[in-house]
């Protein structure tokens, strides 16, 4: 199935308003204690949600509505990870929304946004992709959903920051079909287009956005 980017498009437009509620988030947000139900979140995520590397992902900066989201795409099979699978399968009901607020209001490093046709010309091939997208391809500029310099918003995960093995990981399982769940499968029809160097470069570009 092709990418639908009419509903690309509109997500887009969408995200666009979460991003700037997202960044002021990042500098208004108390600190606050941990939940009970998020203790078992922080032994791999950090008790802050900044991640562990190699071991578990940053949260924090990642939306609420986001967060929740994954952790339902786990409890039904459409992504593949035996440590999240078993931990996912302890969050339950009410505890899914305790969560996933929890971690999206910890804070995270503010970043000076680049927007989309703020560069006309683009050295740098990942950043190209990042902001352009290559349409010789039909790839969209990651930024047309992930929001300016990446930060995400609603449905659309922060990108700025990522640990770079997380973003290579997940990228791969978008292109081998282990990870599924979005609109149209817009991640992994995108995903199926990117070389082994882009995969390693864009996700080494996303983690230095900080």
């Amino acid at each position: 199935m092709k990418t639908s980017f009419y509903v690309l498009s509109v997500l887009a437009g969408i995200t666009m308003v979460n991003v700037m509620q997202a960044q002021a988030a990042e500098t208004s947000s108390p600190q606050q204690a941990i939940p009970a139900a998020a203790q078992l979140c922080a032994s791999c995520h950090g008790a802050q949600g900044q991640g562990i590397d190699i071991i578990g992902p940053r949260l924090a900066g990642l939306s609420a509505e986001y967060i929740s989201n994954q952790l339902k795409l786990f409890h039904a099979n459409k992504r593949q990870n035996p440590i999240m699978l078993a931990m996912a399968a302890t969050v339950q009901g009410d505890n899914i929304a305790v969560i996933a607020d929890y971690f999206s209001y910890q804070p995270v490093d503010e970043i000076q946004l680049q927007f989309r046709g703020d560069k006309v010309a683009i050295s740098d091939p990942f950043e190209a992709i990042a902001f352009q997208g290559d349409w010789s391809r039909t790839i969209p500029a990651c930024t047309s959903c992930h929001g300016p310099s990446a930060v995400g918003g609603g449905q659309f995960p922060r990108l700025a920051g990522q640990q770079a093995s997380y973003l290579k990981t997940q990228l791969l399982a978008w292109q081998d079909g282990t990870r599924s769940g979005d609109v149209d499968n817009m991640m992994g029809n995108i995903a199926l287009k990117l070389t082994a160097a882009e995969i390693d470069g864009l996700s080494q570009y996303f983690a230095n956005l900080k």
